[in-house]
């Protein structure tokens, strides 16, 4: 262990570092570099960052989506027609028939049993026997699964292997009840869920350990980055380990003379700290409204003029009648229109150039416009070249 002391005017301040050693090769620091350290901790500590498990994920480290589909029992009338879905049918005489019991060519009338797709999601490196969540949710025209009980159900992969077997009690966050004149439903009581429902049958034959490299996927890709995280993991293991192949992936490699495993290195460097870094971006959503700008988003100088013309049409017709007793005369309708037309100030702003996130928000709202309104405005000033950001409507 080396301890450095760095002098200050008024005390001294103590860093400790601990050596860390790869292999055979050991890491001195020399005075110098405690003070680069703690130099950098401190400029590291005040910027936003985030550690590397949170911003990537691991080469094969990955989950598999599971589907299955199943009978759900014991339902108080609220189950599939048996009319109105065929395939309900064909999988009740099936299951009975695999019982022992024959009904084929019968005539079945019975609102208990409900046809479900299962889904599931299996975690990786799960071991056989463990137990994972699964989801429930209704195929045919079954108004509620309460009270339901999911009957043995294989999950198969995209492989169309089984890895896990589901059953169990449904439970369900939502119902629906009616009368004569009124229903009332809360929630969707046609979908629930099995806490611990599925035991995993099978395992993903997947050796992470013998592995002599892997890739860091960066799950918001940028160059910046990805260069980053290569620069923090060869300065913490004073190697060159890593690599930034792209904006989406950083090569790790495990070094011959190192004691451990890549799943050791992985360990040792998923905790250091990195300053994400993203392009300027502006997300739209013009169905919803809802307008999600990034902290770098700037606007060169512009003018902003927002007004809106209402016209108004109105329609009185009225009825006009012979005076009594004329000789001639007949009763008819004359029609009267009223237009007119307003428009409100329009209001103009000016934003300078370099202008931030808050003041362009702030300016927009100090006009009094819409989200609605801003997303048209936004995309005229993208047009007109002065928003440094992309625009992406989703």
């Amino acid at each position: 262990m080396l301890k450095c002391k760095i002098h200050n005017k008024n005390k001294n301040t103590s860093v400790v570092i601990r050596l860390s050693q790869v292999g055979t090769v050991r890491v001195f620091v020399t005075i110098g570099l405690c003070a680069l350290f703690l130099i950098n901790t401190i400029n590291i500590a005040s910027a936003k960052t985030s550690r590397i498990k949170d911003i990537v994920d691991i080469e094969g480290v990955r989950e598999n989506q599971l589907v299955g589909y199943g009978l759900v029992v014991g339902l108080n009338g609220t189950g599939d027609g048996l009319n109105n879905s065929p395939f309900t049918e064909q999988s009740l005489i099936a299951m009975l028939e695999r019982l022992g019991v024959n009904i084929r060519g019968e005539n079945l009338n019975t609102g208990n049993v409900a046809a479900v797709m299962v889904t599931a999601t299996l975690p990786p490196f799960t071991n056989q026997g463990s137990k994972i969540d699964v989801n429930i949710s209704a195929f045919g025209d079954s108004s509620s699964l309460q009270g339901g009980t999911l009957l043995v159900t294989p999950l198969l992969a995209a492989d169309g292997e089984v890895y896990a077997v589901a059953q169990g009690e449904v439970n369900i966050a939502g119902f629906s009840v009616e009368g004569d004149a009124a229903s009332i439903t809360q929630n969707i009581p046609t979908a629930g869920r099995i806490p611990s429902g599925a035991i995993v049958e099978r395992e993903i034959d997947f050796q992470l350990e013998e592995l002599q490299q892997v890739r860091l996927a960066l799950r918001n890709p940028d160059f910046t980055t990805s260069r980053r995280i290569a620069q923090a993991i060869n300065g913490f293991t004073n190697a060159r380990l890593a690599k930034a192949e792209n904006s989406a992936s950083v090569i790790l490699h495990r070094p011959t003379n190192y004691d451990g495993s890549i799943v050791d290195l992985i360990t040792d460097i998923e905790q250091l700290p990195i300053q994400p870094d993203q392009p300027a971006r502006v997300v739209i959503s013009e169905r919803s409204g809802v307008i999600v700008m990034g902290a770098d988003v700037r606007v060169s100088s512009v003018a902003i003029a927002q007004g809106n013309l209402t016209l108004k049409i109105n329609e009185t017709p009225q009825v006009s009648q012979a005076n009594p007793f004329a000789d001639q005369g007949e009763t008819v309708i004359v029609p009267r229109t009223d237009v007119s037309a307003t428009s409100e100030d329009s209001k103009l702003a000016i934003l300078d150039t370099g202008v931030t996130l808050q003041e362009l928000v702030t300016g927009l709202n100090q006009l009094g416009i819409k989200p609605r309104d801003i997303i048209t405005i936004l995309q005229a000033i993208k047009a007109a070249g002065a928003l440094q950001a992309e625009i992406q409507v989703m």
